[in-house]
């Protein structure tokens, strides 16, 4: 059911994010507890505010009661992703590039399903990432099409 939504909910929430100069990060349909969530993830090219926020979260609800595509009664939540922001597309991933991720396989790399560091490169199909172990920085290369999830870090 929340693939069905999602899906929705990207066909009418895109040609308001395409008017601001926005992207679409992520959507997430949720139940937590008693309550469902449509969380709506926004970014910008210079970031977003409280005001991008505000702006997509009232013209998308106006056009979800329209179109009224969610049988139950939820809550509408838009925000940035974060400093912690899913990679979802490959795009996300070259846009990364330089910056500290952190990536899961489906399977075990070299023994390693996790791995942490700055992302050196990616060409399309191959992940460059610089880890550093101990006192070593060692680079570890892993195949896009083995990535089950990748998001921005903080390292400390």
């Amino acid at each position: 059911m929340g693939v069905d939504v999602t899906q929705k909910v990207e066909q009418l929430v895109q040609p308001i994010l395409d008017e601001l100069n926005l992207e679409l990060v992520d959507i997430e349909f949720v139940k937590e507890g008693k309550n469902w969530f449509l969380r709506v993830f926004i970014d910008g090219p210079e970031g977003i505010g409280l005001d991008d926020c505000s702006t997509v979260s009232e013209q998308l609800s106006k056009s979800l009661d329209s179109t009224d595509p969610i049988d139950q009664a939820y809550y509408l939540e838009v925000s940035s992703p974060g400093a912690e922001r899913p990679l979802k597309k490959a795009n996300d991933i070259a846009k990364a590039v330089g910056k500290n991720v952190h990536v899961s396989t489906y399977a075990p790399l070299d023994g390693e399903k996790v791995f942490e560091g700055r992302l050196l490169s990616f060409d399309g199909e191959l992940l460059v990432i610089e880890q550093k172990v101990k006192t070593q920085k060692l680079e570890k290369t892993i195949p896009y099409d083995k990535v089950a999830k990748a998001r921005l870090a903080v390292l400390f």
